[in-house]
């Protein structure tokens, strides 16, 4: 259940992200409302996840996810160019948290 958890925060951290460019500075009410809503149910359900995973691991998941899903619905959503440099970063994040993730392991045990 924890994983499911870290699975939502993580779709509702992406879906403020690209909120925030739709809400045009938080001047657009409707996106606005989604990217408040969007970051107060991803850190809702992380730290409901954290309760049973260990932090670090989780926090680099959560946040190397985000990080490419922006990137990715960026890409699909606003037509925001694809660059190999942009790739390459987005593929050392993913290792950088598989690296972190083999290391500390994701459970601690509860």
């Amino acid at each position: 259940m924890p994983y499911v958890l870290l699975g939502l925060a993580i779709i509702a951290e992406i879906t403020a992200t690209l909120s925030l460019r739709a809400s045009e500075g938080l001047s657009r009410l409707g996106p606005t409302a989604v990217v408040v809503a969007g970051y107060l149910i991803s850190f809702g359900l992380l730290a409901k996840a954290l309760m049973s995973l260990n932090v670090g691991p989780v926090y680099a998941i959560w946040s190397a996810l985000g990080t490419v899903g922006a990137f990715a619905g960026g890409v699909v959503f606003y037509g925001e160019p694809v660059r190999p440099v942009t790739v390459l970063g987005a593929a050392i994040v993913v290792a950088g948290v598989v690296v972190m993730t083999l290391g500390g392991g994701v459970g601690h045990g509860r």
